[in-house]
């Protein structure tokens, strides 16, 4: 199989201050860039492989630098956010992000990290959850946090719910209330359901102006694939129509 998510290691790298020398600490940085390349390169989930773990890791980098937080903590734990992936159907799904985090713990031990920066980063990774539902106790969580939301939102969130939408089975949408005015939501069974059930309300849950500005816009995009969708599917001609004679 080709390899299909190339790394080029300076683009992981922020910018300004920071030489690559200086704040990759011995290439434990890379090392673990690497080491999640290793693990996700042939993921059969495409919302959790290494493109998502990448797009996470660059906003919260991007939105880490704004806000001044330390990114020895932020993006390491970035990098780690998945270790554990379970299905949104998982009767354990709530734990992922505590799973994560101890498997985060091993390979944080394993290049290097120190007890004190383990513990830090862990916590950073147990709090992104959105599942879990824990508020941030840092400025590290927080972004944490928006980041991995942000990518639930605009044209890659809606190719990410559409994918477990698939992966667990859903129909795309209840066929005589598609849009849930009249019914209970259920994104168990109707893949857009998840829509109003979760992804409009992250917006109003972002932590930090530059997630939440970003949110708005892709707010927007979702807006128009919504208004796309109810056309397409409320205007399908009758068997009275004379198209159909």
């Amino acid at each position: 199989m080709p390899n299909l998510f190339r790394i080029e290691f300076d683009e992981f790298l922020p910018s300004g201050e920071y030489s690559r020398g200086r704040f990759d600490m011995e290439g434990r940085l890379e090392n673990l860039l690497n080491f999640v390349h290793e693990q996700t390169t042939g993921s059969k989930d495409p919302s959790h492989d290494f493109l998502h773990i990448s797009r996470v890791y660059k906003w919260a980098l991007r939105i880490g630098q704004k806000e001044g937080v330390n990114l020895r903590i932020l993006l390491p734990a970035a990098l780690l956010h998945d270790l554990v992936n379970l299905s949104k159907d998982h009767p354990h799904r709530a734990k992922a992000s505590s799973m994560s985090a101890v498997a985060a713990d091993r390979v944080l031990l394993n290049h290097n990290y120190l007890s004190e920066e383990r513990k830090k980063i862990c916590d950073v990774i147990i709090e992104h959850s959105f599942s879990l539902g824990k508020k941030p106790s840092s400025l590290e969580s927080a972004i944490l946090q928006d980041a991995d939301r942000l990518d639930a939102l605009g044209a890659v969130g809606i190719m990410r719910m559409v994918t477990c939408g698939c992966l667990m089975r859903r129909v795309y949408y209840h066929a005589e209330d598609p849009f849930a005015k009249e019914r209970v939501l259920d994104d168990q069974t109707f893949t857009i359901d998840h829509v109003y059930k979760k992804l409009f309300k992250l917006p109003a849950l972002m932590n930090t102006e530059m997630a939440l500005c970003e949110a708005k816009e892709r707010m927007k995009f979702m807006e128009l694939f919504i208004a796309q969708l109810n056309h397409e599917i409320t205007t399908l001609p009758r068997e009275d129509d004379t198209l159909w004679t």
